[in-house]
């Protein structure tokens, strides 16, 4: 299954929701892959740590192989690093995403990603891409190769203002290139639950029928502190609250879908 985290908003907590419910799947066993399209990279910093300033081959490798079109590609695998961490591995961000953004738009590879993922998904059980805060080539690359998009949400009147404009382009994705694409969830992150205004706007979303899922993630100084350390939660801290709400929204969001109830013949129904 292939997850993306998408907002156009900076700073609502895309990086650390995309690298802690990739890690807790790794953690029960589960093969992932965490895809850094941001050229940011902090993503591949959490992950990697240290290890993120050795460069390693990753997603600008990949589109430049795509520029350069030769018969004899490199195999997917060598644009991939493991991780420190069991059954978690990293398809690493840089900086020249930047440089080849105009260039892949240009020449419309905008396919590329997802028949990549497509196939690697035949190694991985879940594939979790993490996003620039933008509606460019790299988000559209990773709605159109996704099967599933998650929305953070970081309560405050301007993301919800934002929240409908964003709802609606990935409707114009679903409805152009990927029918097969869904809204999982809106996740309500830094949620501050004795405040009144978040609790207002969180209500009122709820009201609207939008999908906001539970629990909220609330604030903790727990999340700088695993930046920091380069280790996810479910890696430094497994019994802390906000580590037990990741696991709580990773069954939520990876539960099977509920059995569609079987259709009665026509004739047999009115017979």
């Amino acid at each position: 299954m292939r997850y993306v985290v998408f907002n156009q908003k900076g700073g609502v907590g895309k990086s650390t929701i995309t690298c802690n419910l990739a890690a807790i799947s790794a953690a029960q066993g589960r093969r992932t892959l965490v895809v850094d399209l941001d050229p940011q990279g902090n993503s591949t910093r959490y992950l990697l740590g240290d290890g993120a300033d050795e460069a390693p081959a990753g997603v600008a490798d990949f589109f430049e192989q795509q520029l350069k079109f030769s018969v004899r590609t490199p195999a997917l695998q060598d644009f991939v690093s493991a991780t420190p961490f069991d059954d978690l591995d990293v398809m690493a961000s840089s900086p020249a995403l930047d440089e080849m953004h105009g260039k892949l738009e240009s020449r419309y590879k905008i396919y590329k990603l997802r028949d990549a993922l497509a196939e690697l998904g035949q190694d991985y059980a879940q594939i979790w891409i993490d996003t620039p805060p933008a509606l460019n080539f790299y988000t559209r690359s990773a709605l159109i190769a996704a099967q599933a998009c998650l929305i953070p949400f970081d309560c405050d009147d301007f993301s919800r203002r934002a929240l409908y404009a964003l709802l609606e382009n990935v409707q114009e994705i679903q409805a152009d290139h990927n029918k097969e694409l869904v809204v999982a969830g809106i996740i309500v992150n830094q949620f501050q639950a004795r405040a009144r205004l978040p609790q207002q706007l969180v209500q009122e979303l709820v009201a609207e029928g939008l999908p906001v899922l539970q629990p909220y993630l609330g604030a903790s100084v727990k999340v700088k502190e695993s930046h920091q350390l380069a280790r996810p939660l479910i890696q430094m801290a497994t019994s802390h609250g906000l580590t037990q709400d990741f696991i709580a929204l990773h069954a939520l969001i990876t539960r099977p879908p509920a059995p569609k109830p079987a259709r009665k013949n026509a004739r047999a129904a009115a017979g």
